[in-house]
């Protein structure tokens, strides 16, 4: 398989096909049992794992610690029922706009416990 975004579908596919799988023999099916907030949780630390990689300057690390991040991201989509093509949508719909013109059109506190 090709080495491009692609592969995040092809991912989500296996994590959607094991979200009904045994958990004493699927990460994957251990994570989905769990539900919802212990998916988030994951996705937490390996989000604060990637930050670390990336101040440490850290190529090897950096990449490693995003392909984990971004599992855990698939996973937590596919606990909640979101597909992948819901955040493509999203991306595609601020495509073009500046980022400062992006976070004004938001309404005020639309995400509990987000800092600015």
């Amino acid at each position: 398989m090709a080495a491009d975004a692609r592969q995040l579908d092809a991912l989500f596919a296996t994590i959607a096909a094991r979200k009904d799988s045994d958990p004493a023999s699927s990460y994957t099916a251990r994570l989905m049992n769990g539900g919802a907030p212990l998916c988030a949780r994951k996705l937490g630390e390996e989000a604060i794992e990637t930050v670390i990689a990336a101040m440490s300057g850290d190529r090897e690390a950096i990449v490693a610690e995003s392909a984990d991040l971004l599992y855990h991201w698939l996973v937590t989509l596919a606990a909640l029922n979101i597909e992948p093509s819901s955040v493509y949508a999203e991306l595609a719909r601020r495509e073009g706009r500046s980022g400062i013109e992006e976070k004004a059109s938001r309404p005020q506190n639309n995400t509990p416990g987000k800092a600015e």
